[in-house]
């Protein structure tokens, strides 16, 4: 079964308000950052007027050049547009500003925040609690809140399998745990990864982006970052990183976690990867978007449906944030069309998927 790939037409959809209005306010947030110089400020300008037109050629980047932003698929246009901006910023060329991730300003205030001492001040220990921060974090996505501001309030939990997933946990075993944002939304995850470690799991591999990509997503730089915040103040933070020191967590960034392709097109040794675990576990609205295709599925196509080309046990822990569904039941999609409200994108809603 297939459906059309999600673009950013029509005006007024969720993909269409990413592009006309989250874009620019990035560039703006970039720009604002970071004390760049004025060759960065005037790459930054063409990048902000470009996005209002047509796509400019770019290496490795060729399939949809000359065409609108708007018309292509929606999931490559996000993914060229953070290259582009990377590549506005100096990120990729020799000079002092190579490899200077342009988000790290707020990812660093966001360790800070009295937001993230709450959330480790009200941390709970025992493993359902750990699961649903883990799971509800996702709403700190900082790309998310430039143009829907921080959710408030659990809209509800449309699917829970989380008894599911833990059974097929098992004991002794390896997961992979894909991870989805830094700093605020990390922390939950590596509080997992703890606990998993402590529990049922002989090892934990995270896997994380290779180079900033989507505002807020994680870099190895962030993991360790995040680490030595979470030592400050609690005890997860040095058996976290005496695991790294053994090899039980391991820290990996396969270059297609940037690719603008679904898993569908996901290399070998990747899949290897993910085949080889006793679960894998993809966080996230970006990873389910990848994990189940970026097509207009109807809300209620089975999960296992969508993932049963997925090289092993996969389970998605996501909080809805954009138009994306599958395996929502019959009359929850009934009640919340209904509703009148954006149930699909607004952050209030999440699911708890496994296919075994």
């Amino acid at each position: 079964m297939t459906t059309a790939e999600i673009t950013g037409n029509p005006p007024g959809s969720f993909a269409w308000g990413v592009l006309h209005d989250r874009h620019p306010k990035l560039i703006t947030q970039v720009r604002d950052g970071l004390p760049y110089p004025p060759t960065t400020e005037r790459a930054l300008d063409e990048l902000a007027e470009e996005i209002t037109g047509e796509i400019r050629p770019l290496p490795g980047w060729e399939e949809h050049a000359g065409r609108s932003w708007y018309e292509v698929p929606f999931l490559w246009a996000e993914s060229c547009f953070y290259r582009k901006l990377l590549g506005a910023v100096g990120y990729f060329a020799p000079g002092p500003w190579q490899s200077v991730d342009p988000f790290e300003p707020v990812k660093s205030a966001e360790l800070r925040s009295p937001e993230f001492a709450g959330d480790l001040d009200t941390a709970r220990p025992d493993r359902d609690a750990l699961l649903a921060a883990s799971l509800w974090g996702n709403r700190a996505d900082l790309g998310f809140r430039l143009s829907s501001g921080e959710a408030t309030g659990d809209g509800g939990l449309l699917v829970d399998q989380s008894q599911e997933l833990w059974s097929l946990l098992g004991e002794g075993g390896r997961v992979v745990l894909v991870a989805d944002n830094s700093a605020r939304e990390l922390v939950p995850d590596l509080l997992l990864a703890d606990h998993l470690l402590a529990d049922r799991a002989a090892s934990v591999v995270l896997h994380v982006k290779p180079y900033p990509y989507y505002v807020s997503d994680a870099l190895l730089t962030d993991v360790i970052a995040a680490l030595r915040r979470l030592s400050e103040s609690h005890p997860a933070g040095e058996r976290l990183t005496r695991a790294m020191r053994e090899g039980r967590l391991e820290v990996r960034a396969h270059p297609f976690s940037c690719a603008p392709w679904s898993y569908h097109d996901m290399p070998s040794d990747l899949a290897d990867d993910f085949a080889s675990a006793t679960a894998t576990i993809m966080k996230g609205d970006l990873n389910y978007r990848r994990l189940v295709g970026d097509r207009r599925w109807p809300p209620t196509t089975p999960f296992d449906e969508v993932t049963a080309y997925f090289p092993g046990p996969v389970a998605a822990l996501r909080t809805m944030k954009c138009d994306v569904a599958a395996g929502i039941p019959a009359d929850a999609v009934t009640r919340l069309d209904a509703s009148g409200e954006q149930w699909r994108s607004n952050g209030t809603h999440a699911v708890i998927q496994v296919r075994a």
